[in-house]
């Protein structure tokens, strides 16, 4: 199987994968009048097909014991159990930061629960899995905690006229975020005890649980949504070509962008890998801002928050990837 044999190709690998992470979304907020509920099966979808796609090609060169489907056979039930759980954890997270996008949007929905996955993912996962420098991982998460609080109060600046704040939008994506943090942990134990699980097949049982999960999460949020009223299987059936290509097109995009961070998780550690990864709400932020115009009018106290946010996310991807040194 292909994977990384320098630092330098594993930081290309971990920026691409935190591009197509920020950069996902895009694909439903290019959807019109389509729920994000309908939406989000083809994006689960998406992720399985791009996860197991990668797997049988660059995880299958050659034929030795690493490959993807001799992996898979020698791999201890419970870590695929384990990463299997993971996936059903990042699914409900993930579920809960598109509600959250539709709630508050790009800029401010991505920074602020992936701000708080960071903290959580990075702690965690380093304690089963202690590579890098430990001081240095802990002041990049202290000033992911700071960018995290400068987002906030860009959100909150946002109140009066005809901008919409609300109380329940934070908690989803702080709910959303500490879920976001703790499959990681899932996946670092995979990788690491017995017989492990390499990082291919980490990715397509990581997904296929995010798929089967989809039964009960999306079904919930169907029923009890968080915005609007409840929709059916009808309105998917009945939903626009557009929007269901769409769907497999941001789940392709983030599937891509799950197995180039866990092939380089495999040469730098999960904790690292998921950090800088982790960087893709800065992508994020550049699309809410310059693309979808999120903070058009805005007060300029806003935009100074959004500004402080970029510095301290900046100097927490900075930390954490010199962490590896």
């Amino acid at each position: 199987m292909f994977t990384p044999h320098s630092l330098g190709i594993a930081l290309l690998m971990m920026m691409t994968s935190a591009i197509c992470w920020g950069s996902w979304a895009n694909t439903y907020k290019g959807v019109k009048n389509y729920r994000f509920e309908l939406f989000y099966w083809d994006y689960a979808v998406g992720i399985f097909l791009a996860s197991l796609g990668l797997a049988l090609t660059m995880g299958s060169t050659g034929n030795d014991a690493s490959s993807f489907l001799n992996n898979v056979r020698s791999a201890d039930t419970n870590n695929i159990v384990s990463v299997m759980v993971g996936g059903a954890i990042f699914n409900l997270a993930n579920l809960l930061l598109v509600a959250a996008i539709d709630m508050a949007g790009l800029a401010i929905a991505f920074p602020l629960s992936i701000g708080i996955a960071l903290v959580v993912g990075v702690i965690s996962s380093y304690a089963l899995q202690p590579r890098g420098n430990a001081l240095l991982l802990a002041a990049g998460v202290v000033c992911a905690v700071i960018a995290v609080v400068w987002d906030g109060k860009a959100y909150g600046s946002l109140a009066g006229g005809d901008r919409s704040v609300t109380n329940k939008s934070i908690v989803t994506c702080v709910v959303s975020g500490v879920l976001m943090g703790l499959w990681a942990p899932f996946v670092a134990r995979a990788m690491t005890h017995g017989n492990t699980l390499g990082p291919y097949g980490v990715a397509v049982f990581l997904t296929l649980g995010a798929v089967l999960s989809c039964l009960v999460w999306n079904v919930y949020f169907m029923k009890r949504p968080l915005v609007g009223e409840p929709v059916s299987f009808s309105g998917f059936l009945r939903g626009p070509a557009s929007g269901h290509l769409l769907g497999l097109l941001g789940g392709v995009i983030w599937g891509i962008g799950m197995v180039f961070n866990l092939v380089a998780a495999s040469f730098t550690g999960v904790a690292i890998s998921y950090a800088i990864g982790q960087s893709a709400p800065m992508v994020a932020a550049l699309w809410g801002i310059f693309a979808w115009k999120e903070f058009a009018g805005a007060p300029a106290r806003a935009k100074l928050y959004l500004a402080m946010m970029f510095v301290f996310y900046g100097l927490a991807i900075l930390l954490v990837a010199r962490a590896n040194g």
